[in-house]
């Protein structure tokens, strides 16, 4: 499968594409003709890659986690931790956002309560 291919079929970006492909991780992925063919392990590693920009992995860090899976077991607990920090990072902003909206319930109460007045 093409990047072209792989990018419509499963609306992978070619900018995360092209990026997978840069960061030489792509081990089974081959130049055939002048362009890179994806097999099925490539494009499961894709989907993963995928997931962690959609949780809030920045590039650097999904490169990182991506080295880390391919090196194997010994790897866990780093991937571990990277997820960890992740996670206390969303907690935060759900704490931030409940009390926003704490506030905003708080305003909205105060407005009907005056205007029961």
């Amino acid at each position: 499968m093409t990047i072209k291919e792989a990018s419509e079929r499963y609306q992978i970006p070619m900018e995360i594409l092209r990026e997978y492909e840069s960061w030489g991780l792509c081990g089974t992925v081959k130049k055939v003709m002048g362009a890179w063919q994806y097999d099925d392990q490539d494009l499961e590693r894709l989907g993963l890659i995928m997931t962690l920009h959609d949780i809030g992995f920045q590039n650097e860090e999904v490169e990182e986690y991506m080295r880390l899976l391919l090196e194997g077991k010994n790897t866990e607990e780093q991937r571990m931790q990277m997820l960890n920090r992740r996670r206390g990072i969303a907690l935060d902003e759900i704490h931030l956002r409940e009390k926003q909206l704490e506030r905003m319930d708080y305003l909205r109460y105060m407005i009907r309560k005056k205007s029961r007045e």
